[in-house]
């Protein structure tokens, strides 16, 4: 619901036009739709909550009435509530619930949560970002930021880990991270990636569009899975379904017979 996302900015920010988009992601097989209301692109200029709430609710609403579960992408505390009042069941934070108050909405509504490593912040994440062992650097930044939130009184089984991809990070870092995704998912939280469209992509296949780095993507989200990440963030859902699919039948076959039976492919990955 923002006019600036690097994607799909300005697509959606008609209500009705959003909803129906979050329907459709849903009958493709995503699990949850993720609906916000600030844009996290390198450089995006933040807003203020009550913005947010105005951009974000009508959507939620609509989507939670249609019988969609939604996610919401929010790192301030009083929107984090207001969309969990409107029916969201999951609070995605890009800046990891560094602000406390976001740990006390979480733990007093029950919802799950999706903490994400990012260093520094959207305007400058890419000014110089620097690591010495990137994957052990993010994996203890998790670590810590999931116990923080444990002990304020959010259920561990509530506990999705984001490593981050290009939020403060080069197209080195990227790359090692999905390479080290297996140390990542060792923490024994499910693993959330947001590999799609992304710039690192574009970096290494020359493709300048990012509507045309669906197939790339897809990659990126079979590799994951093989690896160990089991939460796709993804804008082509159908296509990433599908890499999941085959990445499943190799990797686990058994998950794979399990989805192949299930009716419903909205209880699939996404």
């Amino acid at each position: 619901m923002t006019p600036d996302s690097f994607s799909d900015g300005g697509e959606f920010v008609e209500v009705d036009t959003a909803i129906r988009a979050g329907i459709s992601m849903h009958d493709q097989g995503a699990a949850f739709v993720d609906v916000g209301g600030e844009s996290t692109r390198p450089g995006a200029q933040p807003v203020s909550a009550d913005e947010e709430i105005r951009r974000i609710l009508p959507v939620i609403d609509g989507l939670a009435q249609a019988g969609v579960p939604v996610s919401v992408d929010t790192s301030k505390p009083s929107v984090a509530r207001a969309a969990v009042e409107a029916g969201a069941g999951v609070i995605n934070d890009v800046s990891g619930f560094e602000n406390p108050q976001m740990a006390h909405v979480a733990a007093e509504t029950g919802v799950g949560i999706v903490l994400m490593h990012m260093q520094g912040e959207p305007r400058t994440m890419q000014a110089a970002p620097t690591y010495g062992d990137v994957v052990a650097e993010v994996s203890t930044y998790l670590r810590e930021r999931a116990e923080s939130v444990v002990s304020s009184g959010v259920a561990p089984e509530a506990v999705v880990v984001d490593p981050g991809f290009g939020f403060g990070k080069t197209v080195g870092h990227n790359l090692e991270l999905i390479a080290g995704l297996d140390r990542i998912a060792a923490l024994g939280y499910p693993v959330m990636i947001g590999t799609s469209r992304k710039s690192t992509l574009a970096a290494l296949t020359g493709e300048q569009d990012p509507k045309q780095r669906d197939g790339h993507t897809a990659v990126t989200t079979a590799l994951g899975y093989e690896r160990g990440a089991r939460v796709f963030r993804v804008h082509d859902v159908a296509g990433s379904r599908d890499a999941l699919q085959i990445a499943a039948a190799i990797v686990d076959p058994q998950t794979w017979e399990k989805w192949q039976q299930d009716s419903n492919p909205g209880d699939s990955p996404g």
